[in-house]
């Protein structure tokens, strides 16, 4: 074997191994330099170049001999490969809003035999009569088994890789699929919800990381609101759909929809390549350059490889070192304290479900049938009103996500979310009010503003934020605590929402006018701001205990320069 190898995209593969000491071509100043030193623990600099911390505006340069452009493609703008294999993957999440969705317009003529009294056919009841108590443990489920799903993902996922693990996880998908359409019995029922909620959960976890491994800094705002979108538009079209299958037996074949999809996708996962960085970590650096360079076309890949080479080398120099525990994390026991970092995306991801949102997708058919009285023979002639406003309610959703992915770079997180958040506040009550006054026609119209305002903003910010506040060290333990309390806190509203509906009636929306609020405030004292700053910019700026941040009454602190990572040491 050759004493040393060059990588650069331009040239053809080399032989390389696991072990090899690699030589690299030299690097021009570059924005994050890493400096890894033989026999001494790498060290985690940020500096600033000439372009003052952000990559110049790179355009397309006259293609080499070999066809390859000299264009960085760590720079690279969103191009038609890394979308439709983005949008592949994601078929995973349109999977997840499609099981979340299909739930609700034909919810009275499951859960109360709206559509007549229950008759067997083939050995198959038309409905499957329940309370309202039951209904509500069987909707909630599906996230409970998304937070067992979501912690066998992680592990999974690096075990088999990104790609592999979807094609696998369809299996939850389809298994669910057939236990809610061939359901006889609330036990299968149930069972079929928790299973295709395992699905759900695996799947929300790896399309996040797969779309945020094959991103670049272009790219990344788009594809970190790319799931939510994906999840909207599965909402949407469950809801689409289910007008015509919500009568007694078709609204089985709503549920076996979820299987078909899922088997379509694990054929087009077929057509995808691997995470670049996945097979790095793997040692598989032959398929790591072809994946790479497939995904960023006739782009200059050699630098943006030879960031990966590093950063799996510098973990692995690194797997001596201890790493803090998630206690330890929580609090402050590490060097740099990061207890309010730690808060705020924890934070974010239980407002993300206790804000009533998931609860007007789950359960608006229901609400406004009750707003606007509909009679017991107006529930058969399907579709009725409620389940029409319901549709158009799901398809706002996904509208609301495409305008707050193009703002929040130009606006700032922050703001969005306070925005966000206090309109959703004023729409949750407003809806009270029309309820109150027995107003269904407002009832409707805030129940829309309310998903719109909502999903342009705090519904989608909380997916983004960990791993734009976080180091590396502490992303994977808390990141798997803050989906673990999103998916608890979504199975508590669910299972507590049709409850709450019994008890509150007109006032349902009363606690969520003051969950609302509560986000808006932690949005105009404690949330961080990270447009255009890097993750070592927001340790150093908001490191520190649970403090108020921002407002009027809080002195700003100016960064130090330059900022610097040493690996994560633990206090004693």
């Amino acid at each position: 074997m050759p004493e040393s190898n060059t990588l650069s995209g331009a040239l053809p593969p080399t032989e390389l191994t696991q072990t090899a000491e690699l030589t690299r071509p030299v690097r021009p100043e570059s924005i994050y330099h890493m400096p890894v030193a033989s026999g001494s623990v790498p060290s985690f600099t940020s500096t600033t170049s000439a372009t003052n911390g952000k990559p110049k505006d790179y355009d397309m340069a006259e293609g080499d001999e070999r066809g390859l452009s000299h264009t960085d493609s760590r720079y690279a703008r969103m191009n038609r490969a890394l979308f439709l294999f983005a949008a592949t993957a994601a078929v995973s999440s349109i999977n997840y809003g499609w099981i979340i969705g299909s739930i609700n317009i034909p919810a009275l003529v499951i859960e109360e035999c709206a559509g007549g009294p229950m008759t067997w056919t083939n050995g198959f009841p038309s409905c499957i009569p329940m309370s309202s108590t039951l209904w509500g443990l069987v909707v909630g489920l599906t996230p409970l088994g998304a937070w067992a799903g979501s912690l066998l993902s992680g592990i999974a996922a690096d075990r088999f890789g990104r790609k592999r693990m979807l094609m696998y996880n369809n299996a939850f998908f389809v298994a669910g699929a057939l236990l809610a359409c061939l359901t006889t019995s609330i036990v299968q029922l149930a069972a079929g919800r928790f299973v295709s909620g395992i699905g759900c959960g695996i799947a929300a976890n790896v399309v996040s990381t797969y779309c945020s491994e094959m991103s670049t800094v272009r790219s990344r705002g788009f594809l970190g609101g790319f799931q939510q979108l994906m999840i909207l538009v599965g909402v949407f079209l469950s809801q689409v759909v289910s007008i015509g299958l919500s009568k007694a037996p078709l609204w089985r074949a709503l549920f076996s929809i979820s299987a078909a999809i899922a088997i379509v996708q694990t054929l087009l996962l077929l057509l995808i390549p691997e995470s670049p960085k996945f097979l790095t970590s793997a040692g598989r650096l032959d398929e790591a350059r072809a994946s790479l360079q497939r995904i960023r076309g006739g782009m200059d890949i050699s630098l943006e490889l030879d960031d990966l080479l590093t950063t799996v080398e510098s973990g692995r120099q690194n797997e001596h070192i201890p790493q803090p525990t998630m206690w330890q994390v929580l609090t402050g026991k590490t060097e740099i304290d990061l207890r309010h970092l730690v808060f705020c995306a924890l934070f974010l991801m239980l407002s993300q479900q206790w804000s009533g949102a998931k609860g007007v997708m789950f359960y608006s058919t229901e609400i406004l049938s009750d707003r606007f009285h509909l009679t017991a023979d107006e529930v058969k002639e399907i579709p009725t009103i409620a389940q029409l406003l319901t549709l158009g309610i799901g398809g706002i959703g996904a509208v609301a996500v495409i305008i707050g992915m193009n703002i929040l770079d130009k606006v700032g997180r922050r703001s969005v979310l306070i925005v966000s958040s206090f309109a959703t506040s004023i729409c949750a009550a407003l809806i009270v009010v029309g309820s109150a006054l027995d107003i269904g026609p407002m009832v409707a119209t805030s129940m829309y503003l309310f998903n719109l305002v909502f999903q342009a903003g705090a519904g989608f910010i909380p997916y983004l934020c960990a791993s734009e506040m976080l180091p590396y060290y502490a992303l994977g333990s808390i990141s798997g605590l803050a989906t673990s309390i999103n998916c608890l806190t979504l199975f508590v509203v669910s299972f507590i929402f049709p409850i709450l509906d019994k008890s509150l009636k007109a006032y349902l929306f009363v606690p969520f006018i003051v969950t609302n609020f509560i986000t808006c405030l932690f949005g105009v004292f404690l949330m961080p701001e990270a447009k255009g700053k890097s993750v070592l910019e927001v340790v150093d700026e908001y490191k520190g205990p649970i403090r108020f941040v921002a407002g009027p009454f809080v002195r700003r602190k100016t960064p130090s320069s330059p900022i610097t990572f040493s690996p994560p040491k633990v206090l004693d």
